[in-house]
């Protein structure tokens, strides 16, 4: 969720040229946390550099290898067994520069030989000059990213679509956004996609997006833009990825400003296979017990386990392994040890709900 996401505007000429830094992050670490994750990957046996590709993905977890914090002070090894005692088969994490996609890629062939396939979300945000600009930093990345790992996956950038609205607004509608940054917007994914495929092109593209903003996604399929002009660049992906949290309800009746809509129904339409590959209970939700019930319930996991053929769900991924700064949105308190309420409640889902 944007309010989640912290940004950071640098200059495009300092992205091209270096490494691509981090501007929008599902947190972001910063060097500190890099260099750390750096000496632990070292420190880990090599296994074959293949993703984890056999076992089903339904299931799946957040996670921020690179950003400190429990993920930095414990061992790699110790949270590939949590996610194998979870049940989950895919963990996505964010890279935000070269050093975090090394550590990354390092970390993804330890856990693909343990049967958890990692794929990165990479970051970027809009402090660009022109979609050319944002583009060619889109590009490096992407083609940095997947220079260091063959993912199967690879997701391109992170809610975008929230950078790019004109105001508080449903996002369903193309005069909700605002021009310029929807075309910055446009230009990091379709670099993105351009640098991940120059190095792999049989890689799979995931775009993601967040409660209503059906619009933004309708104008990159069809090439319009907000100020009502056509015939613009146009972007195709390959899995339309969801955000969905406690506070915004029933993603099959999602009720805003513009009305009520089925967002599950809308996001399929696209013709791609969905993955809720965010979903969550807010933090202030309530006691543990409450948002353990809450993320396995009607409106989360029971829902998505039970309209997965419905909707062409094809995977879910819950936010997040640890506590974090973030929140205390993890399955597991910030120390990486003490599971909570939520943890036992999706193991115990993942366990009697086999997909």
């Amino acid at each position: 969720m944007r309010d989640r996401f912290r940004l950071v505007n640098i200059s495009a000429a300092v992205v091209a040229v270096a490494t691509s830094l981090m501007l929008a992050a599902c947190g972001g670490g910063g060097e500190g946390a890099v260099e750390a994750a750096t000496a632990k990957a070292t420190d880990m046996p090599e296994a074959t550099a293949k993703a984890a590709t056999t076992a089903s993905i339904f299931y799946g977890m957040n996670g921020h290898i690179t950003n400190g914090g429990a993920y930095d002070n414990t061992p790699y090894a110790t949270q590939l067994s949590q996610l194998q005692d979870l049940g989950v088969k895919i963990f996505r994490n964010d890279v935000y520069n070269l050093a975090s996609a090394k550590v990354l890629a390092t970390v993804a062939k330890q856990f693909a030989a343990g049967g958890v396939q990692v794929y990165p979300v990479m970051l970027l945000g809009l402090g660009f000059d022109s979609e050319e600009a944002a583009y060619n930093a889109g590009f490096v990345m992407g083609q940095q990213t997947a220079q260091t790992y063959k993912y199967t996956y690879y997701e391109v950038a992170n809610e975008l679509d929230s950078a790019a609205l004109a105001g508080n607004y449903d996002g369903n509608i193309w005069w909700q956004y605002s021009n310029r940054p929807f075309t910055i917007a446009r230009g990091v994914i379709r670099g993105m996609i351009a640098g991940v495929k120059s190095v792999d092109s049989s890689a799979k593209i995931i775009v993601d997006g967040t409660w209503k903003h059906i619009a933004f996604f309708q104008m990159l399929l069809d090439g319009s833009q907000p100020d009502g002009t056509h015939g613009h660049p146009t972007v195709s992906w390959d899995i339309t990825a969801w955000h969905w949290y406690s506070d915004q309800g029933d993603m099959t009746n999602a009720c805003g400003g513009t009305g009520c809509h089925d967002i599950l129904g809308i996001i399929s339409s696209f013709g791609r296979p969905v993955w809720i590959n965010e979903f969550g209970v807010r933090p202030e939700y309530g006691a543990n017990d409450t948002i353990a019930s809450y993320l396995t319930g009607n409106l989360m996991m029971q829902q998505y386990y039970t309209q997965a053929s419905k909707y062409n769900i094809q995977s879910i991924q819950g936010f997040e392994l640890y506590d974090s700064q973030e929140g205390n949105y993890g399955m597991l308190q910030s120390d990486g040890k003490t599971k909570k309420a939520s943890y036992m409640a999706v193991k115990n889902f993942i366990a009697s709900h086999p997909k």
